[in-house]
């Protein structure tokens, strides 16, 4: 059986970082919505000087555009075997669309066609203010890429990259202003998302402020406990 795997949460809840780290274990692909138009944004592909203003705003792009990308990209041969999403599902009709993409998927068909296709979506669930004060410090190297957090009075000018020596910037859609706006977004569209997956049988959520060694302990136990009981007879 295919394992697939939706991590939903605020904007910096932590939710990329455990994605990577369950992609590498389970041996499924991490797809990331965020990270493919961000580097369509840089690129300045076509799909990029659609979405940039967007993103810089703290807005959401469309659900058409969003489930576009992802129904390419679940069409490809290595998400046979399953995968992690991360940054989809994010409104009622993206999570509609998922079913139907996933249905259409026989090896993420369990149980009687009546049922929604496999599919266990863990909330990585952080406080407003707690992310805001996280996404401050946050810095990525404009040299190696790699995404990390820096101390209150660190000096961006004088303080590189511990990994390369590169220039640590901030994200444009990190500033404070624009993640209170990506909060405010998000919050408005997250209870019908919840309340929706709540009522499904593999659904989780854990502490997103705690150690991400701990998180991910977290997430891996109600993964391996759903997969589990689809083991042992049909589910949803």
């Amino acid at each position: 059986m295919a394992l697939n795997l939706v991590l939903i949460g605020p904007p910096g809840s932590g939710k990329g970082t455990q994605a990577v780290r369950l992609g590498a274990k389970y041996g499924i692909p991490h797809i990331s919505t965020g990270d493919i138009l961000r580097a369509s944004v840089r690129d300045r592909t076509p799909l990029g000087q659609q979405v940039a203003a967007t993103l810089a705003s703290g807005a959401l792009v469309s659900d058409e555009l969003i489930t576009d990308l992802v129904r390419e990209r679940l069409a490809r041969p290595d998400v046979s075997a399953g995968v992690v999403l991360d940054g989809f599902l994010r409104t009622l009709v993206q999570a509609r669309a998922l079913d139907e993409m996933l249905a259409a998927m026989p090896s993420s068909r369990t149980g009687p066609p009546s049922l929604p296709p496999s599919l266990i979506v863990l909330l990585v669930d952080v406080a407003d203010e707690a992310i805001v004060g996280r996404l401050s410090r946050r810095r990525v190297c404009a040299s190696c890429g790699i995404t990390q957090s820096v101390s209150e009075d660190s000096d961006p000018q004088t303080d590189p990259c511990p990994y390369c020596g590169g220039a640590l910037v901030r994200r444009e859609d990190d500033e404070p202003g624009t993640v209170r706006r990506r909060l405010a977004t998000y919050a408005s569209l997250a209870e019908p998302i919840t309340t929706l997956y709540r009522a499904r049988p593999r659904f989780a959520s854990v502490d997103g402020l705690r150690h991400p060694d701990e998180v991910t302990a977290a997430l891996c136990g109600h993964i391996d406990q759903f997969r589990g009981l689809a083991a042992s007879g049909p589910g949803r």
